[in-house]
């Protein structure tokens, strides 16, 4: 086979593979350094990715608006109008950004006409302006501005000053972020070798995968510093791949290593096991990082760049992972030699030292297989019942006020003002352009929007005042408050009658003007709606896909539907417990988060795909462990096949939930929601489905498992380097 071949290269030519290697990863981090141009910005889908590009079409830009929710500290005190500390602090804060030069349009609830910034309960004010500037001065002034801010509330210490806004949530959001990064950056890896420390017994052996891992991750984030000039890479992005890669990287360097132990106990020289695990476990890596490439790419076809993005991400670090397992690994393996069992862990290293089947699951494979039907059938109800809260799944994007803990200043500042002023928040941001260029303004649409002004005052609850109305260059933003929490089911009504309803019968009316809607609201509403019109789509190429991929590496339509249903079963497990986790709100104090009633609405296609490619790592690896051994007949085969593959799955799960659970520690709801989906079905795949539904479907379809058409599939030929028990 070709990994052997390549293997076998590789270990004639050590020297220069391995320098190769350390080439290819300076060349990739290089490349981010040299070739690192202007970062392409991401575009949203529908109405708000035309409202996007109009703006951005402008010669400047919108401004960025700032909210300060001026409160008494002490409940009960007078409400706002009869409040004489609050009035004086609202006037001092007026008059300190006025004059500090660094902000614009500032409005206020003690100016004519503001009493629309004065709470529905009569309790507090809202102070709103802009940052002034262009784009350079744009962070200084925002700076200057929220320590004017600070010096206001230090002046008046019964009042409380709480600031949010566009640039106040996105700068919480980008920190939150970057420290996440830096936090699962620290936690990965010590964790991962702990793992591995465990699994080999050995500080040498365990360093290997890590090593190899950590080289992958890091030629990607290379790559991708050239990749981000053309196709939008953000954040999260980053995150993801660093997990994923060193959780891939790290299994496929476990599938190598561990069976090049088994071939080294069985009396086989170094190099000669070496070759045997590239010839087995090496192409089991080859397929299994074919499926997770094939799998994930199903992400392009949802059309969403950030998508695109992070499906490139992923191929890249799984191929290098991939083209790191069948070459450097046996170069490596082969120079180390017997030193790679060097610094053994006390009371590990000697049981560590070969791979063993193991007791536990060879017995729960024989008690399988003598009674499948009824194994097989309470596993499968079992995964079921897991997978019931999922039918009441409400898939929901977190505003920043609900994805971050709240005891972040900025975040409480958001949610006190949305409760104050609902809407202010997160507006929905209506952009108003020519339809043949030029400038848009005009008496016409100046009294079209003293007409919206009006309908919105007609719709108390759902559109509120106060608006905004502001000139970009050539265009006009208008910014409509909206009723709910930003991104539930009453904004999205709100957002629906504004574009349905409002607008068309008042900008709309306006000759020669077209407008489109945005907002983070808007937003959301547009990438949910195209996520769930090519979910069908981006479904069916992964099943198909991976349909493909598992008959042409068994040559068996049975083996290849019983995989595909099992992982389906496990997946549909991983959200039952997700939905019951996270939208009804179970273990909210554990984990560290506030439910908000759903699920991330990218999350379950996200987890779909990446899961089946993920999982069928350990399907391929156990199948092909079964596929030896057919000769000794079909219930020793799969007896024998589980047991011997179960070291090298346990290893891998637990790592990959390890990897996964690093997820949960992080700030941002997504993160914990992703981290306890993926490491469930994680477990749930490692555990019930290889220790029992696979088993019991495999003695229950007996030699027609390995049967195409009329054919029988011939057991995979033994190597004749391999011993017979191999």
């Amino acid at each position: 086979m070709l990994p052997e071949k390549i293997a076998a290269w590789s270990i004639r030519h050590r020297a220069v593979t391995l320098v190769g290697w350390v080439a290819l990863v300076a060349v990739a981090l290089l490349s981010g350094i040299l070739l690192d141009g202007e970062s392409r910005r991401s575009t949203d889908p529908g109405e708000s990715g035309r409202a996007q590009t109009a703006l951005n079409a402008q010669n400047t830009f919108d401004p960025l608006r700032e909210n300060v929710l001026v409160e008494a500290k002490e409940p009960g005190s007078p409400p706002f109008a009869a409040n004489e500390e609050l009035r004086r602090a609202t006037e001092d804060l007026v008059t300190t950004l006025t004059t500090g030069g660094s902000v614009a349009d500032v409005r206020s609830p003690l100016a004519d006409g503001g009493a629309e910034r004065i709470s529905a309960d009569g309790t507090s004010g809202l102070v709103g302006f802009s940052i002034a500037g262009g784009e350079k001065d744009i962070r200084p002034n925002f700076e200057a501005a929220t320590a004017r801010v600070a010096e206001v509330a230090a002046r008046h210490p019964s009042v409380r000053l709480s600031q949010s806004g566009d640039l106040s949530l996105s700068s919480v959001v980008d920190k939150g972020i970057r420290e996440d990064v830096k936090r699962s950056e620290l936690l990965s890896l010590p964790l991962t070798l702990v793992i591995l420390l465990i699994v080999f017994g050995a500080l040498v052996a365990a360093s290997v995968p890590l090593l190899l891992a950590g080289t992958s991750v890091a030629a990607t984030f290379g790559f991708l510093s050239v990749v981000d000039d053309f196709t939008p890479i953000n954040s999260a992005t980053t995150v993801i791949t660093l997990l994923i890669g060193m959780a891939v990287g790290v299994d496929y360097s476990l599938f190598f290593l561990r069976r090049q132990r088994e071939e080294r106990a069985h009396g086989h020289s170094i190099d000669a096991a070496t070759r045997i695990a590239a010839r087995t476990s090496g192409h089991v890596v080859v397929v299994s990082g074919l499926t997770v490439v094939l799998c994930v790419s199903g992400l392009v076809l949802t059309g969403l760049d950030n998508f695109t993005g992070l499906a490139i991400s992923t191929a890249f670090v799984v191929g290098l992972a991939v083209l790191g397992s069948v070459t450097v690994l046996p170069a490596l393996l082969s120079l180390l030699g017997d030193k790679v069992d060097r610094g053994r862990i006390p009371w590990l290293g000697k049981r560590r030292t070969t791979a063993e089947k193991s007791r536990f699951w060879s017995a729960t494979a024989r008690v399988v297989t003598r009674r499948p039907a009824l194994w097989g059938g309470l596993g499968a109800a079992l995964l079921i019942l897991l997978t019931l809260p999922a039918l009441g799944m409400r898939l929901q994007d977190p505003t920043p006020a609900e994805s971050l803990p709240k005891s972040m200043p900025t975040i409480d500042a958001a949610v006190r003002t949305q409760e104050a002023f609902p809407g202010a928040v997160y507006p929905a941001t209506v952009v108003v352009t020519a339809q043949n260029g030029g400038p848009v303004d005009s008496p016409a649409l100046r009294s079209a929007i003293t007409d919206l002004e009006r309908r919105i005052g007609e719709t108390s609850g759902v559109l509120n005042k106060p608006i905004a109305v502001g000139g970009v260059d050539e265009a006009v933003v208008v910014r409509v408050p909206l009723s709910g929490a930003g991104r539930d089911a009453e904004s999205d009504a709100a957002l629906a009658k504004l574009r349905t309803e409002v607008l068309p019968e008042t900008i709309g009316k306006v000759d020669g003007v077209e407008y489109a809607v945005s907002g983070r609201t808007a937003n959301a509403r547009d990438f949910a709606d195209r996520v769930i019109e090519r979910m069908p789509l981006v479904f069916g190429f992964v099943l198909l896909a991976a349909f493909v991929l598992l008959l042409l590496a068994f040559r068996s339509i049975p083996v290849a539907i019983v995989s595909i249903v099992l992982n389906l079963l496990s997946i549909g497990a991983a959200y039952g417990v997700l939905t019951w986790i996270f939208q009804d709100g179970h273990f909210a104090s554990l984990l560290g988060f506030t439910p908000y009633g759903g699920v991330v609405g990218w999350l379950p296609m996200f987890m779909f795909v990446l899961l089946l490619g993920l999982s069928m790592d350990y399907h391929i690896f156990i199948l092909s462990r079964i596929r030896e051994r057919r000769a000794e007949g079909a219930i020793a085969a799969i007896v024998r096949g589980t047991g011997t593959s179960a070291g090298v799955v346990s290893g891998a799960a637990v790592i990959m939930v390890g990897v996964f659970s690093v997820f949960i520690t992080l700030s941002a709801i997504e993160y914990k929601m992703m981290g306890v989906g993926m490491a469930v079905a994680v477990l749930i795949d490692a555990t019930l489905v290889r220790g029992v539904l696979l088993p019991a479907f495999l003695a229950l379809l007996g030699e027609r498992a390995w049967r195409r058409g009329r054919k029988s599939v011939a057991p995979e030929r033994v190597p004749e380097l391999s011993s017979p028990n191999a």
